[in-house]
């Protein structure tokens, strides 16, 4: 279905629903209800037949979808991303093939990406293979040509979902050098190897479902915390529901008091010492944009800086 079908359909539909349902209303109480609840059902029954696709005129950062091949201890990603940005919107994209080996994976970063409120953040995970690099993974919604996002409209089927398998330098710069938004990245604490390299499979395994039958993105419950969670639940992380899972711009904190974040630091200086801003506009475009983004510098600012950052740092 098209861009401009999808968008304002539901819009059409609800303003005819409230124009006839006006119009019957002349009928009686009861006639005007009865036509305006068929109208809903039909409306609703159109809405709920709407299908998700891979196949429409993609914005250049979604043209092609991620998908990898697992043998043993080696994994081949296919469409690993790696574009080249001019501008937060303007950008060249690259795609790759890359191999990585479960053996080498030594650590996996819990990453949140403030875009507007304190209260919600973009999160995301990457993965450290160590001298083979990093997998840096997003899930989001997938964006036609010129297609803006908006949460309220990701409530509506207006979005495919989509994993988002590339480097560092694209899926970070991205929003800290172009968009120009807060960026934490937490290391998490150490746990057994083979909880980790399941959790990494089970990104891949959910980036081949979507290949073969997309799904829709909902920015309530099918989104990126949600899926963050339900890949973690299924390689043998506890996760009880807490608040902090829907107001995720507090996620660290939660994550801080399960242990999942090491505490060997007070929450705010964590905090602070995670803000990777400053440090990957110094590292822009270097190949070792990944270790220098990671290094603390001796003398921080003080803790109160991150509760000015999240709104001063909206996208462009």
């Amino acid at each position: 279905m098209k861009l401009w079908t999808r968008r304002t359909a539901l819009l059409i539909a609800s303003a005819a629903l409230l124009g006839l349902g006006g119009w019957f209303g002349a009928l009686g109480a009861i006639v005007s209800l009865l036509v305006c609840l068929a109208l809903f059902v039909v409306v609703l029954v159109w809405w709920l037949a709407l299908r998700p696709s891979n196949e429409r005129d993609w914005s250049p950062e979604y043209v092609e979808s991620p998908w990898a091949e697992i043998d043993g201890d080696e994994t081949t990603i296919h469409n690993f991303r790696h574009c080249d940005y001019r501008t937060a919107t303007d950008c060249t994209a690259r795609w790759e093939t890359r191999t990585f080996h479960l053996s080498k994976l030594c650590g996996v970063d819990f990453i949140m990406n403030f875009w507007g409120s304190p209260h919600f953040a973009h999160t995301f995970v990457s993965f450290d293979f160590g001298d083979e690099g990093h997998v840096c993974t997003s899930i989001e919604a997938r964006r036609e040509r010129c297609e803006p996002y908006s949460p309220i409209r990701g409530l509506f089927r207006q979005y495919e979902l989509y994993y988002a398998i590339g480097d560092e330098r694209d899926l970070i710069a991205l929003r800290t050098n172009y968009r120009h938004q807060a960026v934490h990245v937490y290391r998490l604490a150490e746990a057994a190897p083979e909880k980790y390299r399941a959790l990494f499979l089970s990104y891949l395994r959910a980036a081949n479902e979507l290949r073969a039958r997309p799904r829709w993105y909902l920015s309530a419950l099918d989104n990126c915390t949600t899926n963050i969670r339900v890949n973690a639940r299924l390689s043998g992380f506890a996760s009880a529901w807490d608040w902090r899972l829907l107001a995720n711009g507090h996620i660290d904190e939660l994550l801080y008091e399960r242990g999942l974040i090491p505490a060997s630091l007070p929450f705010p200086e964590t905090k602070v010492r995670a803000w990777i801003n400053e440090r990957a506009k110094a590292a822009a475009g270097a190949p070792d944009f990944s270790e220098r983004i990671r290094v603390v510098a001796a003398t921080l600012p003080r803790s109160g800086i991150a509760n000015t950052l999240y709104m001063s740092c909206a996208i462009e």
